[in-house]
């Protein structure tokens, strides 16, 4: 039975089979302490409780008077400690003897107590702060160290931010979220991971991408209430509003904070947009015979003819649709490159082909205070 406790051992010795007992479910089989500099060893391990001693008439020579602390108690569970090596170190060399001996010492008190719990032990692998260490003979004593990483696949980063997001029920039904908006949510994490403008040392976690997508939604939430639709989509201008969630996450390097940090977004969003532009309709790296016009061209050409053409961020949905439907070229890139795609896409992915042919200098964007508007670009760049 493995009784550690001088309470359990009595207790049993007095009542044998008739002794109570408590079954304890998974969900309460955890423990977690998050290392702090305030932590004490009378926490973790415990300590010896002078009221105790009072209430229950003992000598501090009798074991009865001792008050367990966490680890004890989390005895056949499992018991994390997140962020190690914020605990001081004095605290760590507490742990020795649990983790190796299975022998701990209370104010005097030797005792063994042979827990059967599983340590599990978190930490950041790059130390930029001014933390502390996991001190050597601890981490001797730690059995595996498992290396995480970032998500290695788009699919794998929208399981996850599709897991931890949090969106108000009545906006599911209200706010359609493209499939390509989430992919390109999930992109600008992986732009920035690899960017010469983010430090790498600090990372881009994954919470960045959550906290994208509910300002996404966000975004357009209050583009609805405004516009007062009844239900809407969203659209490629909402992302604009995500850029707090970018700067809020990342740290820069020096060339990086010389670009500014709301530069820094845009240029993610710009190299997000792009790489996207590639996997869903084309490649412009190639080079292309003189003379030669594909469907592109045809929409390049069209805003030639065609000038002053605006989308209002708080356009209504007919407003919006309306819009990008009289860019005619767009439908026929559509029907070829996105044949397939649900009927309330079809409006972001018009949006997204112009953003695209933008990142891409085929076009010239430009953000006014009451939304964005699209021209040719050698022209526009003639005029200004």
């Amino acid at each position: 039975m493995n009784l550690i406790s001088k309470f359990a051992i009595d207790l049993v010795n007095e009542k044998g089979d008739k002794t109570p007992i408590t079954w304890l479910a998974k969900a309460d089989r955890f423990f977690e302490k998050l290392a702090t500099p305030d932590v004490t060893v009378a926490d973790l391990i415990g300590d010896v409780d002078p009221i105790k001693a009072a209430n229950l008439k003992l000598s501090y020579s009798d074991e009865r008077v001792i008050h367990f602390g966490m680890i004890p108690r989390a005895n056949r569970c499992i018991f994390v400690i997140n962020e190690l090596p914020d605990l001081q170190a004095r605290i760590q060399v507490s742990l020795f003897n649990i983790l190796q001996e299975g022998d701990i010492q209370i104010r005097g008190f030797q005792m063994r107590l042979l827990l059967d719990l599983q340590f599990v032990f978190t930490a950041n692998p790059e130390d930029y702060t001014n933390r502390g260490n996991i001190v050597t003979p601890l981490k001797d004593r730690i059995g595996s160290q498992i290396m995480t990483h970032y998500p290695e696949t788009l699919e794998i980063a929208q399981e996850i931010t599709s897991q931890e997001v949090v969106i108000p029920d009545h906006l599911k039904d209200a706010i359609h979220v493209p499939e390509l908006a989430r992919q390109l949510v999930e992109q600008i994490g992986f732009e920035a991971r690899k960017s010469e403008l983010i430090d790498v040392k600090s990372g881009v976690s994954a919470r960045m991408g959550i906290t994208m997508f509910e300002n996404l939604v966000s975004t357009a939430e209050q583009r609805l209430i405004k516009s007062k639709d009844k239900t809407t989509a969203i659209r490629m201008s909402d992302f604009m509003g995500i850029a707090p969630a970018i700067t809020g996450k990342v740290e820069l390097v020096y060339e990086g904070e010389q670009e500014g940090a709301e530069r820094v977004a845009s240029i993610l969003l710009g190299d997000a947009i792009k790489t996207l532009f590639t996997v869903n309709f084309k490649s412009f790296d190639k080079l292309v015979k003189p003379g030669t016009e594909d469907e592109f061209d045809k929409v390049v050409n069209w805003f030639v003819n065609n000038s002053g053409f605006e989308l209002p961020n708080m356009a209504t949905n007919s407003e919006y649709e309306k819009a990008l439907n009289d860019v005619k070229p767009l439908a026929p890139i559509l029907s070829k490159y996105q044949a397939d795609a649900n009927k309330k896409d079809v409006s972001m992915l018009k949006e997204f082909v112009l953003w695209g042919l933008s990142e891409n200098d085929k076009l010239s964007k430009n953000e006014y205070n009451r939304g964005i508007s699209f021209a040719d670009g050698i022209l526009n760049s003639l005029y200004q």
